[in-house]
């Protein structure tokens, strides 16, 4: 599928604004206690801001390690972005592959929030460096 450059500027907008509205979700989730929720929400909004930088990139895949790999390549190994940004993505995606898929799995709400603090300097970061490089 070929986009527009017009259709591509909306669709990484859509994207930076999914990840943005995760933020408060993940916030209802843990005033809730829900936190193995919240760890998918967590991971899932930081996916969703780098679906809006490849998006930026040409670069589309709806496979999560193949995005999380090319964004490490590309941005974390080339010194484009911080390296800590790489292994929070990595971290989260571990955790919520484990909250998702494996029985008896439980987090502590420091870890949570942690995460959370991570996911928003996370979302921040793809959306300064993506501003920095196509306005």
């Amino acid at each position: 599928m070929t986009l527009e450059d017009n259709e591509r500027t909306e669709l990484i907008r859509y994207r930076l604004e999914e990840a943005i509205e995760t933020i408060a979700d993940v916030q209802l989730l843990i005033d809730n206690d829900r936190l193995r929720a919240a760890v998918n929400r967590i991971y899932y909004g930081m996916f969703y801001s780098l679906l809006a930088l490849g998006l930026a990139y040409q670069f589309e895949t709806s496979k999560h390690q193949q995005l999380i790999g090319w964004f490490n390549k590309n941005f974390i190994h080339a010194r484009l972005i911080d390296p800590k940004f790489g292994k929070i993505i990595n971290k989260a995606s571990n955790r919520r592959t484990q909250g998702d898929y494996e029985s008896y799995v439980e987090f502590d709400k420091a870890t949570i929030i942690e995460m959370f603090d991570q996911m928003k300097e996370f979302i921040i970061e793809i959306e300064r460096f993506l501003n920095s490089k196509i306005g």
